[in-house]
Protein backbone atom coordinates (compact mmCIF):
# COMPACT_ATOMS: atom_id res chain seq x y z
CA UNK A 1 0.00 0.00 0.00
CA UNK A 2 1.08 3.58 -0.55
CA UNK A 3 1.84 5.82 2.29
CA UNK A 4 -1.34 7.93 0.81
CA UNK A 5 -3.31 4.89 1.46
CA UNK A 6 -2.15 3.85 4.66
CA UNK A 7 -2.50 7.20 6.30
CA UNK A 8 -6.24 7.11 5.08
CA UNK A 9 -6.23 3.93 6.65
CA UNK A 10 -4.93 5.27 10.17
CA UNK A 11 -7.15 8.48 9.84
CA UNK A 12 -10.50 6.38 8.78
CA UNK A 13 -9.64 3.72 11.99
CA UNK A 14 -9.21 6.87 13.88
CA UNK A 15 -12.42 8.25 13.47
CA UNK A 16 -14.19 4.77 13.80
CA UNK A 17 -12.32 4.95 17.63
CA UNK A 18 -13.65 8.43 18.38
CA UNK A 19 -17.31 7.26 17.52
CA UNK A 20 -16.97 3.78 19.40
CA UNK A 21 -15.45 5.54 22.30
CA UNK A 22 -18.00 8.76 22.00
CA UNK A 23 -21.21 6.09 21.62
CA UNK A 24 -19.58 3.58 24.86
CA UNK A 25 -19.25 6.78 26.92
CA UNK A 26 -23.11 7.89 26.47
CA UNK A 27 -23.42 3.87 27.07
CA UNK A 28 -21.90 3.79 30.54
CA UNK A 29 -23.17 6.51 31.77
CA UNK A 30 -26.78 4.63 31.66
CA UNK A 31 -25.97 1.97 33.17
CA UNK A 32 -24.22 4.30 35.93
CA UNK A 33 -27.80 6.04 35.92
CA UNK A 34 -29.82 2.70 35.91
CA UNK A 35 -27.69 -0.34 36.58
CA UNK A 36 -29.10 -2.44 33.23
CA UNK A 37 -26.71 -5.35 33.10
CA UNK A 38 -27.05 -5.39 28.91
CA UNK A 39 -26.46 -2.06 28.92
CA UNK A 40 -22.93 -2.37 30.61
CA UNK A 41 -22.15 -5.18 27.80
CA UNK A 42 -22.99 -2.64 25.12
CA UNK A 43 -20.83 -0.20 26.53
CA UNK A 44 -18.01 -2.69 27.22
CA UNK A 45 -18.33 -4.06 23.94
CA UNK A 46 -18.35 -0.74 22.18
CA UNK A 47 -14.99 0.64 24.36
CA UNK A 48 -13.04 -2.86 23.04
CA UNK A 49 -14.45 -2.16 19.49
CA UNK A 50 -12.98 1.16 19.61
CA UNK A 51 -9.84 0.16 21.54
CA UNK A 52 -9.00 -2.15 18.49
CA UNK A 53 -10.13 0.39 15.44
CA UNK A 54 -7.57 2.96 17.45
CA UNK A 55 -4.87 -0.05 17.55
CA UNK A 56 -5.60 -0.44 13.93
CA UNK A 57 -4.79 3.75 13.48
CA UNK A 58 -1.59 3.77 15.50
CA UNK A 59 -0.47 0.48 13.57
CA UNK A 60 -1.15 2.04 9.83
CA UNK A 61 -0.10 5.69 11.22
CA UNK A 62 3.59 3.71 12.14
CA UNK A 63 3.60 1.83 8.29
CA UNK A 64 2.47 5.33 6.84
CA UNK A 65 5.42 7.02 8.57
CA UNK A 66 7.65 4.05 8.01
CA UNK A 67 8.79 4.74 11.83
CA UNK A 68 7.51 4.26 15.42
CA UNK A 69 3.88 5.44 15.46
CA UNK A 70 4.54 8.62 18.46
CA UNK A 71 6.94 11.43 16.74
CA UNK A 72 4.68 14.44 17.27
CA UNK A 73 1.82 15.52 19.55
CA UNK A 74 -0.76 14.37 17.61
CA UNK A 75 0.52 10.94 17.11
CA UNK A 76 1.42 11.05 21.15
CA UNK A 77 -2.06 12.16 21.49
CA UNK A 78 -3.76 9.37 20.01
CA UNK A 79 -1.34 6.83 22.31
CA UNK A 80 -2.28 8.36 25.48
CA UNK A 81 -5.87 8.04 24.28
CA UNK A 82 -5.42 4.40 23.51
CA UNK A 83 -3.77 3.33 27.00
CA UNK A 84 -6.19 5.34 28.91
CA UNK A 85 -8.92 3.44 27.24
CA UNK A 86 -6.20 0.16 27.75
CA UNK A 87 -5.94 0.71 31.08
CA UNK A 88 -9.27 1.19 32.26
CA UNK A 89 -10.55 -2.05 30.69
CA UNK A 90 -7.86 -4.11 32.07
CA UNK A 91 -6.96 -2.51 35.75
CA UNK A 92 -10.53 -0.91 36.59
CA UNK A 93 -12.94 -3.04 34.74
CA UNK A 94 -11.06 -6.63 34.31
CA UNK A 95 -8.84 -6.72 37.29
CA UNK A 96 -10.92 -4.65 40.15
CA UNK A 97 -14.68 -5.32 38.30
CA UNK A 98 -15.45 -1.70 38.58
CA UNK A 99 -18.14 -1.17 36.08
CA UNK A 100 -19.18 2.33 36.70
CA UNK A 101 -16.35 4.59 35.85
CA UNK A 102 -16.17 3.50 32.22
CA UNK A 103 -18.02 6.86 30.96
CA UNK A 104 -15.57 8.94 32.67
CA UNK A 105 -12.39 7.51 31.29
CA UNK A 106 -14.14 6.86 27.57
CA UNK A 107 -14.84 11.02 28.14
CA UNK A 108 -11.21 12.17 28.60
CA UNK A 109 -9.97 9.86 25.61
CA UNK A 110 -12.81 11.35 23.59
CA UNK A 111 -11.72 14.51 24.01
CA UNK A 112 -8.11 14.19 23.59
CA UNK A 113 -8.69 12.54 20.33
CA UNK A 114 -10.66 15.36 19.44
CA UNK A 115 -8.16 18.32 20.68
CA UNK A 116 -5.78 15.94 18.63
CA UNK A 117 -7.32 15.24 15.47
CA UNK A 118 -8.90 18.68 15.45
CA UNK A 119 -5.73 21.50 16.66
CA UNK A 120 -2.90 18.92 16.34
CA UNK A 121 -3.17 16.71 13.34
CA UNK A 122 -0.31 16.79 10.76
CA UNK A 123 0.53 13.95 7.67
CA UNK A 124 2.83 10.86 8.62
CA UNK A 125 6.47 12.39 7.87
CA UNK A 126 10.06 11.06 8.61
CA UNK A 127 11.10 12.50 12.29
CA UNK A 128 12.76 15.29 13.00
CA UNK A 129 16.50 15.17 13.85
CA UNK A 130 16.16 16.11 17.33
CA UNK A 131 13.83 12.21 17.52
CA UNK A 132 15.63 10.43 15.08
CA UNK A 133 17.22 8.21 18.13
CA UNK A 134 16.91 4.52 19.88
CA UNK A 135 15.71 6.98 22.78
CA UNK A 136 12.31 7.51 21.42
CA UNK A 137 11.74 3.93 21.87
CA UNK A 138 12.51 3.67 25.33
CA UNK A 139 12.09 7.41 27.16
CA UNK A 140 9.12 8.87 25.12
CA UNK A 141 7.18 4.99 25.56
CA UNK A 142 7.63 5.10 29.28
CA UNK A 143 6.73 9.13 29.29
CA UNK A 144 3.07 8.22 27.34
CA UNK A 145 2.40 4.99 29.70
CA UNK A 146 3.51 7.39 32.58
CA UNK A 147 0.83 10.25 31.17
CA UNK A 148 -1.82 8.42 30.28
CA UNK A 149 -1.64 6.29 33.92
CA UNK A 150 -1.17 9.40 35.83
CA UNK A 151 -4.51 10.83 33.53
CA UNK A 152 -6.83 7.85 34.67
CA UNK A 153 -5.23 8.50 38.56
CA UNK A 154 -5.96 12.49 38.31
CA UNK A 155 -9.71 11.03 36.85
CA UNK A 156 -10.42 9.02 39.82
CA UNK A 157 -9.05 11.26 42.23
CA UNK A 158 -11.64 14.14 40.84
CA UNK A 159 -14.37 11.60 41.20
CA UNK A 160 -13.51 10.97 44.47
CA UNK A 161 -13.58 14.59 45.52
CA UNK A 162 -17.54 15.00 44.10
CA UNK A 163 -18.39 11.36 46.34
CA UNK A 164 -16.90 12.43 49.18
CA UNK A 165 -18.44 16.01 49.06
CA UNK A 166 -22.17 14.25 48.33
CA UNK A 167 -21.27 10.76 50.83
CA UNK A 168 -20.44 14.31 53.53
CA UNK A 169 -23.64 16.08 53.27
CA UNK A 170 -25.56 13.10 53.49
CA UNK A 171 -23.98 12.15 56.58
CA UNK A 172 -24.04 15.83 57.89
CA UNK A 173 -27.84 15.81 56.93
CA UNK A 174 -28.55 12.75 59.26
CA UNK A 175 -26.85 13.92 62.44
CA UNK A 176 -23.18 12.89 64.23
CA UNK A 177 -24.89 9.55 65.17
CA UNK A 178 -24.95 8.93 61.50
CA UNK A 179 -23.57 5.40 60.78
CA UNK A 180 -23.50 4.25 57.02
CA UNK A 181 -25.05 0.55 57.16
CA UNK A 182 -23.87 -2.53 54.48
CA UNK A 183 -26.32 -3.05 51.78
CA UNK A 184 -29.06 -5.63 52.41
CA UNK A 185 -28.68 -8.75 50.83
CA UNK A 186 -24.95 -9.46 50.44
CA UNK A 187 -21.47 -8.66 50.92
CA UNK A 188 -20.68 -4.83 48.96
CA UNK A 189 -18.74 -5.31 45.51
CA UNK A 190 -16.45 -2.58 44.31
CA UNK A 191 -19.24 -0.62 42.16
CA UNK A 192 -21.62 -0.93 45.28
CA UNK A 193 -22.29 2.58 47.79
CA UNK A 194 -22.15 2.97 51.34
CA UNK A 195 -25.41 3.46 52.46
CA UNK A 196 -25.08 6.46 52.29
CA UNK A 197 -24.59 7.18 48.65
CA UNK A 198 -28.07 8.66 48.03
CA UNK A 199 -29.16 11.38 46.87
CA UNK A 200 -27.31 14.54 48.97
CA UNK A 201 -29.94 15.51 51.48
CA UNK A 202 -32.05 12.52 52.13
CA UNK A 203 -31.31 8.34 52.54
CA UNK A 204 -32.68 5.55 50.11
CA UNK A 205 -33.98 2.28 50.20
CA UNK A 206 -31.23 -0.62 49.26
CA UNK A 207 -32.27 -0.98 45.92
CA UNK A 208 -32.09 3.10 44.98
CA UNK A 209 -28.60 3.48 46.61
CA UNK A 210 -27.83 1.26 43.36
CA UNK A 211 -28.74 3.67 40.83
CA UNK A 212 -27.32 6.90 39.54
CA UNK A 213 -24.10 6.79 41.71
CA UNK A 214 -20.56 6.76 41.57
CA UNK A 215 -18.81 3.57 43.29
CA UNK A 216 -17.94 4.54 47.13
CA UNK A 217 -15.09 7.48 48.22
CA UNK A 218 -13.52 4.46 49.39
CA UNK A 219 -13.52 2.37 46.34
CA UNK A 220 -12.31 5.94 44.44
CA UNK A 221 -9.72 6.66 46.58
CA UNK A 222 -7.72 3.31 46.07
CA UNK A 223 -8.15 3.30 42.70
CA UNK A 224 -6.54 6.12 42.34
CA UNK A 225 -3.79 5.43 44.42
CA UNK A 226 -2.90 2.52 43.16
CA UNK A 227 -3.20 3.68 39.37
CA UNK A 228 -0.87 6.35 40.49
CA UNK A 229 2.17 4.21 42.64
CA UNK A 230 1.97 2.09 39.41
CA UNK A 231 2.28 5.52 36.83
CA UNK A 232 5.35 6.56 39.05
CA UNK A 233 8.29 4.62 38.74
CA UNK A 234 7.22 4.70 35.06
CA UNK A 235 7.59 8.34 35.16
CA UNK A 236 10.30 8.48 37.33
CA UNK A 237 12.23 6.02 34.41
CA UNK A 238 11.29 8.23 31.66
CA UNK A 239 12.74 11.38 33.38
CA UNK A 240 16.03 9.15 34.26
CA UNK A 241 15.58 7.96 30.72
CA UNK A 242 15.08 11.51 29.02
CA UNK A 243 18.26 12.89 31.23
CA UNK A 244 20.46 10.44 29.82
CA UNK A 245 19.09 10.96 25.82
CA UNK A 246 20.07 14.75 26.39
CA UNK A 247 23.16 13.98 27.68
CA UNK A 248 24.07 12.04 24.35
CA UNK A 249 21.95 14.93 22.23
CA UNK A 250 23.20 17.97 23.68
CA UNK A 251 25.97 17.03 25.87
CA UNK A 252 24.17 17.68 29.20
CA UNK A 253 22.17 16.24 31.58
CA UNK A 254 19.84 18.45 32.97
CA UNK A 255 19.71 22.02 31.45
CA UNK A 256 16.05 23.49 33.29
CA UNK A 257 14.74 23.22 29.65
CA UNK A 258 10.56 24.31 29.99
CA UNK A 259 9.78 20.57 29.83
CA UNK A 260 12.51 19.59 31.65
CA UNK A 261 11.54 21.67 34.56
CA UNK A 262 7.48 20.66 34.09
CA UNK A 263 8.13 16.71 33.69
CA UNK A 264 10.24 17.14 37.27
CA UNK A 265 7.60 19.50 38.74
CA UNK A 266 5.02 16.51 37.70
CA UNK A 267 7.41 13.92 39.21
CA UNK A 268 7.61 16.55 42.79
CA UNK A 269 3.64 16.56 42.93
CA UNK A 270 3.25 12.91 42.80
CA UNK A 271 6.28 11.63 44.70
CA UNK A 272 4.49 14.18 47.14
CA UNK A 273 1.25 12.52 47.38
CA UNK A 274 2.93 8.91 47.31
CA UNK A 275 4.97 10.18 50.36
CA UNK A 276 2.50 11.48 52.36
CA UNK A 277 0.35 8.81 52.06
CA UNK A 278 3.36 6.41 53.34
CA UNK A 279 4.73 8.64 56.04
CA UNK A 280 1.99 11.17 56.99
CA UNK A 281 -1.09 8.88 56.72
CA UNK A 282 -2.74 11.51 54.50
CA UNK A 283 -6.08 9.37 53.17
CA UNK A 284 -8.80 11.41 51.83
CA UNK A 285 -9.13 14.75 50.75
CA UNK A 286 -5.79 15.72 50.81
CA UNK A 287 -3.97 13.43 48.76
CA UNK A 288 -6.71 13.74 46.42
CA UNK A 289 -6.39 17.47 46.31
CA UNK A 290 -2.09 16.30 45.46
CA UNK A 291 -2.91 13.98 43.28
CA UNK A 292 -5.59 16.64 41.37
CA UNK A 293 -2.32 18.92 41.69
CA UNK A 294 -0.07 16.68 40.23
CA UNK A 295 -2.33 16.08 37.02
CA UNK A 296 -3.02 19.73 36.40
CA UNK A 297 1.06 20.06 36.45
CA UNK A 298 0.97 17.34 33.31
CA UNK A 299 -1.29 18.99 31.79
CA UNK A 300 1.00 21.68 31.71
CA UNK A 301 3.62 19.88 31.09
CA UNK A 302 2.05 18.58 27.71
CA UNK A 303 0.11 20.96 26.40
CA UNK A 304 1.39 24.47 27.52
CA UNK A 305 5.11 23.44 27.41
CA UNK A 306 4.76 21.82 24.14
CA UNK A 307 2.69 24.55 22.09
CA UNK A 308 3.71 27.79 23.92
CA UNK A 309 6.79 27.90 25.68
CA UNK A 310 10.16 27.91 23.61
CA UNK A 311 12.92 25.11 24.11
CA UNK A 312 14.99 22.66 23.05
CA UNK A 313 12.07 19.89 23.12
CA UNK A 314 9.63 22.34 20.83
CA UNK A 315 9.00 19.82 18.30
CA UNK A 316 5.32 19.50 18.39
CA UNK A 317 4.74 18.91 14.72
CA UNK A 318 1.98 21.36 15.12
Amino acid sequence: MSTEQLASISRAAFIVALLGYLAGMLAYFHFMAFRREGVWRVASGLAWVGLAAHVASVVARGFAARRVPWGNMYEFSSLIALLVVAGYLVIVEVRHRVRTLGGFALGFAALTMAVAVMFLYTGPAPLVPALDSYWLKIHVVAAILGTALFALGGVFSILYLVQDRRERRWAASQGDAATPAPIMGGAIDADDPPAYAGAADEPVAPRARRRGVLPSSEVLDRLAYRTIAFAFPVWTFAVIAGAIWAEQAWGRYWGWDPKEVWAFITWVAFAGYLHARATAGWRGRRAAWLAVAGFGTMLVSYYVVNLWLVGLHSYAGV
